[in-house]
């Protein structure tokens, strides 16, 4: 896909949305001082773009009662699909995200534990199950920033 240019406008929305994707658009629209529908039909035109990918709620995990963050960097089986075990990995719904890397691993999963116990039981009794020739297990102590990319046009 070719990198996208956008118009005053589209940055103030999309930096809008980035900050609260719930902002209404009567709101961005008093902002730059144009009408409601005009930032609606902006919106709708990312969005056929595939600018705007969707929206989603976050749910922070310690709430759900999970309050351990683990990456865990993969080494395959020789011979082991791919595909195959990130099927496999989709499963265990502990595992958030999951990355086809470069490097000293060939995938990296984002997992989120109870605590070090249900870590260890993930580990042992999910993983060890999959064609997994070895794992390393890093625990993060906390999330620093996440943040979008910056939204500008080529200078």
């Amino acid at each position: 896909m070719p990198r996208q240019h956008f118009d005053k406008l589209d940055i103030t929305i999309l930096n809008a949305l980035c900050e609260n994707a719930r902002t209404p658009y009567l709101e961005i629209a008093r902002e730059y001082g144009v009408s409601g529908a005009a930032v609606h039909q902006r919106v709708q035109r990312l969005m056929a773009s595939n600018v705007i990918a969707g929206s989603h709620c976050v749910i922070a995990p310690s709430t759900l009662g999970y309050h351990l963050v683990a990456y865990v960097g993969i080494t395959t089986k020789p011979g082991t699909g791919f595909d195959e075990l990130i099927d496999e990995l989709s499963s265990i719904p502990e595992i958030t995200e999951c990355h086809v890397v470069t490097g000293r691993y060939d995938i990296i999963v984002k997992l989120h534990a109870r605590n070090n116990e249900d870590l260890l039981d993930l580990m042992q009794n999910k993983l060890r199950k999959l064609p997994i020739a070895n794992t390393e297990t890093m625990v993060s102590f906390r999330e620093s920033f996440n943040r979008h990319l910056p939204i500008e046009n080529d200078r």
